[in-house]
């Protein structure tokens, strides 16, 4: 009776920890693939056109030849400010290999506060003001942070819902500026 209490003990752990591997796969490999170049080709980058906070226009268009991270947060998120130092220290050290990083804040308080925000912080890349239209053309928001990475031709090679941490960033920038 003891050993078949033990075997189903250790069976249940051996699922518990299955169960748990499988999530933490599913929940990092979106990440790991941006890091390590797995995946897809990509599909075209949707028609984005934006002011920024300065007054500074942007589209997607004019910034092909270039590498493009689109970030989808906002200042009460969490896992947005964790990773925001993270994207201006690879953005200041690859902006000028052509790496273009545009922050779409979803914040329903207007953009004061988010300029207040980012002055704040030291956030130099360009900042806009995210809108539905902005969310569908993007397939839909469904979580925050959600970061995408366009290739200098144009395409979305890759999408990171949650935190995209720094390492795991910049060898993913590094790869698509050496494209």
């Amino acid at each position: 009776m003891q050993i078949r209490k033990l075997f189903h003990s250790r069976l249940l752990d051996a699922g518990l920890l299955a169960a748990a591997l499988t999530l933490a796969a599913w929940r990092f490999w979106p990440q790991l693939a941006a890091a390590v170049g797995a995946g897809r080709a990509g599909s075209p980058a949707p028609a984005l056109r934006v002011q920024t906070l300065r007054g500074d226009t942007l589209s997607l268009a004019g910034l092909r030849g270039k590498v493009v991270l689109v970030n989808f947060w906002a200042t009460w998120c969490p896992p947005c400010r964790a990773e925001m130092p993270g994207f201006q220290h690879v953005y200041e050290q690859k902006k000028d290999r052509g790496l273009v990083i545009l922050g779409l804040s979803t914040d329903d308080d207007g953009p004061l506060p988010v300029a207040g925000y980012i002055i704040a912080r030291g956030i130099t890349y360009p900042i806009a003001m995210s809108t539905l239209d902005t969310e569908h053309i993007f397939g839909g928001i469904r979580a925050l942070p959600t970061t995408f990475l366009i290739d200098r031709a144009g395409r979305v090679r890759y999408q990171v819902q949650g935190l995209f941490t720094r390492p795991a960033l910049d060898q993913a920038v590094e790869r698509l500026l050496e494209e």
